[in-house]
């Protein structure tokens, strides 16, 4: 790097002023629908079900990366991948999880802690069977996280693939699933004005969400 970045005129105001109102907000699943619909329904061309996992691997180092979110309720929130891949292995060591979900335009951001375990087998199937042909294979192709010595490997394989299965349905394999996070913690974050934003916290306790205000 030749020379020093200076960000320190990097900054945005926060002007969307959709405060809390604080008593009405019960549910926090609630609240979490109401602004993924919300952010939805503008149309930007931001992925509104990215959000970023964040997961401890035995050497007890974190690492974030942005997943899609693919079904959601009261249960949890529920997201796929291969189950070998690195994320996976760190979820098989430490099941404990963030996710984190930004969406700019609105200047919202919500944190959400919990404990991932897979999901059943025929859900996972469920989902791999709505998949894109090229989505199916793709799981196939891949060993996620593993080496490799070029992208041609995965070319040719997936080539080899194609054909393997140009008249037939395409299995799922068995190291690829879902995942669920059954939260206990959820973060709510509106930017505000003079860097005073709302923070709204829930917090799980036995089967009620207890609520605070945090100061920004």
């Amino acid at each position: 790097m030749s020379s020093k970045l200076d960000l320190n005129s990097y900054r945005v105001n926060y002007e969307k002023n959709r405060e809390f109102d604080f008593k009405k907000i019960i549910n926090p699943f609630n609240l979490f629908q109401q602004w993924f619909e919300e952010f939805d329904n503008d149309n930007f061309e931001s992925e509104v079900n990215a959000m970023t996992l964040s997961t401890i691997n035995k050497q007890g180092f974190p690492k974030s990366r942005v997943v899609l979110l693919k079904e959601f309720d009261e249960n949890g929130f529920i997201f796929y991948s291969n189950y070998k891949s690195e994320k996976g292995v760190s979820i098989d060591y430490n099941n404990r999880v963030c996710l984190s979900f930004f969406w700019e335009e609105h200047q919202r951001q919500v944190i959400i802690k919990g404990y991932a375990e897979k999901t059943s087998l025929s859900k996972s199937l469920t989902y791999f069977n709505s998949r894109p042909r090229g989505s199916k294979l793709g799981a196939l192709v891949s060993n996620q996280s593993s080496v490799i010595d070029s992208k041609k490997i995965l070319s040719d394989k997936l080539i080899q693939l194609e054909f393997k299965f140009s008249d037939t349905n395409i299995p799922m394999p068995s190291n690829w699933g879902g995942y669920l996070v059954t939260p206990i913690e959820f973060e709510f974050w509106q930017g505000g004005k003079n860097r005073l934003h709302d923070r709204l916290r829930f917090l799980k306790d036995k089967n009620r969400w207890i609520k605070h205000r945090l100061s920004p």
